[in-house]
């Protein structure tokens, strides 16, 4: 008998959660080993995962969309000897794919009783309408806490209201589920006007009964299988009910008194994103002062998190992002970020925001080093190395990193972790946004295998075939806009390192020698720290011995 086999994830480096964007085969497909199954992107590039051997694809577990972790099951593959034999039990089910026929013919009579049910609830439509709120006539809405769709409960806050002396919370008068919103933000309201139309809760539980009612009706036919189906219904309802537990969820009703209100805005804090901790979820002002004391030590800055407020403001409170409609001025083409660019903005805004940064600009004297980069290029141009002035940075960059351990850290709570390795990255620009392959263990190789290594990771780049492994473990990076053009500018750091190298195209400068003026080739360098680890005149000595080493080479062999 055969015997189907799963196809799992391979190790892909510390994701947990990547999407699957292609899925190149489907049930019954014959192929080969080391052929592509699925396509996966990571925030940095995309990899297929093979298969191990070949077979038909018996089933396919997963779809585009799917986030998969190492392990995940992809498909159950048939080997290749064992397909021969598959189609002889074939026939076999046929005969049981009809026995289920007649239970599925009972199942239109079942909803019957369901219209019984309705008459049982006594919740219906409800209006919700602004309460007395005195003598104003016109004030404004600043905040909707709920959307069409969302199940509330009684005295939950719909929204919030600001009059020239405070602002309200318009709680519901009881628990449902919202059919639709009448106002928005903006909006001017008064006594009386309506803001959104409400299902009661006792109406709202009418169709899930109706939902309900069609297990018991396989029960006639089959009674050993009803139990099953029955007991398994109620376990995806406590999934909801979890849900409105969760603290800090982002866009949730926010239970808060003007005050507390009041107290958040001026910190700048979204206080949806507070979790409460009195009655009924409240939150209260020691709340907000806990939230901020997390988000400030870094404990709260979740990569979603990071994502939503570089699109409207964040934790910092900031106005959000006007909405224009750029047609009006002229012709526009509208283009979807990629991938890459969406997870790394998101990281990169973390990273500016989170860190203190200080960069401190300096210049180098190439001149001596350039030369011995083009005679080196002359002597291995048979070899296809192409050495760049990269490479001679990541070797300066090792040298500097032993004299200077505390750029070769990283932060851990309290605690300083220095490395004892020395991995060096250097971003390179890709079609689909910016990434930074890792040259490992760079103190060991020279300039020539570093180049040769730069050139192939810089090829897995462009294409969007870098593995994870490959840009994981930096210790330190380059930015090099070397080829481009530019004098200065202030890179930002690659958390969890501390500390990046900029540079920029190098120039002729006129330097005087004790007698005349003679061009020198110069070379700018931008230096980022995080001021937490490092201080100013430690990354000075950092960017002058750098400079110097660069100046004259050989002051790496000390």
């Amino acid at each position: 008998m055969s015997q189907a086999i799963e196809i799992k994830v391979p190790d892909i480096g510390d994701y947990d959660a990547v999407p699957v964007i292609e899925v190149h085969v489907k049930p019954g497909d014959s192929i080969d080993a080391e052929d592509a199954l699925v396509t996966l992107e990571s925030d940095k590039a995309t990899m297929d995962v093979p298969s191990p051997q070949g077979g038909v694809v018996k089933e396919v577990r997963i779809k585009v969309g799917d986030n998969v972790a190492e392990g995940s099951v992809l498909v159950m593959l048939e080997p290749a000897g064992q397909a021969a034999a598959a189609p002889a039990p074939a026939a076999a089910p046929a005969p049981a794919a009809a026995a289920p026929a007649p239970a599925a013919a009972a199942a239109p009579a079942a909803p019957a009783p369901a219209p019984a049910a309705a008459p049982a609830g006594g919740g219906g439509i409800i209006e919700v309408k602004v309460p007395d709120i005195g003598d104003y006539d016109a004030v404004p809405v600043i905040e909707v806490h709920v959307k069409a769709g969302d199940t509330i409960n009684a005295e939950d806050a719909v929204v919030t209201l600001e009059s020239d002396k405070a602002t309200m919370d318009v709680p519901s008068p009881q628990g449902g589920v919202v059919k639709e919103v009448k106002v928005k933000v903006g909006d001017n309201v008064a006594e009386g006007t309506l803001l959104l139309i409400l299902e009661g809760a006792a109406a709202a539980a009418a169709p899930a009964a109706a939902a309900a009612a069609p297990a018991p009706a396989p029960a006639a036919s089959a009674p050993a299988p009803a139990p099953a189906p029955a007991a398994a219904a109620p376990a995806p309802a406590a999934a909801p009910a979890a849900a409105p537990a969760a603290a800090g969820a982002i866009g949730k009703a926010a239970h808060a008194s003007p005050s507390v209100r009041k107290f958040a805005r001026e910190l700048g804090v979204d206080v949806s994103r507070v979790p409460g901790t009195g009655p009924k979820g409240r939150i209260t002002q020691e709340d907000v002062q806990g939230y901020v004391k997390g988000v400030m030590s870094g404990q709260a800055a979740a990569p979603a998190q990071a994502a939503a407020a570089g699109a409207g403001g964040g934790e910092l409170g900031l106005l959000p992002w006007p909405k224009v409609d750029f047609t009006r001025f002229g012709e526009v083409e509208s283009k979807a970020l990629s991938r890459i660019k969406k997870i790394s903005g998101a990281n990169l805004h973390r990273n500016w925001v989170m860190i203190p940064h200080v960069t401190n600009h300096d210049e180098a004297d190439i001149t001596e080093l350039e030369a011995f980069r083009v005679q080196l290029n002359k002597e291995n141009e048979k070899a296809g190395i192409k050495v760049t002035m990269l490479a001679f940075m990541i070797k300066a960059t090792v040298a500097a990193l032993k004299k200077f351990p505390n750029f070769n850290a990283s932060l851990d709570g309290d605690n300083l972790v220095l490395k004892k390795y020395f991995n060096v990255g250097f971003a390179a620009d890709t079609p689909n946004g910016l990434v930074v392959p890792v040259i490992k263990d760079a103190d060991k190789k020279g300039v020539l295998e570093i180049s040769q290594e730069m050139n192939e990771l810089a090829k897995l780049a462009r294409d969007g075939k870098l593995k994870p492994d490959q840009m994981q473990g930096g210790c330190f990076s380059i930015s090099s806009l070397g080829g481009i053009g530019g004098t200065y500018f202030t890179p930002i750091i690659n958390a969890p390192e501390v500390a990046i190298m900029g540079v920029c195209k190098s120039y002729q400068k006129p330097v005087w020698d004790g007698k005349q003026f003679v061009p020198r080739l110069t070379l700018p360098l931008s230096l980022s720290w995080d001021h937490r680890v490092i201080d100013g005149a430690e990354a000075a000595r950092f960017n002058t011995y750098f400079g110097q080493l660069l100046a004259d080479f050989r002051r790496i062999l000390l």
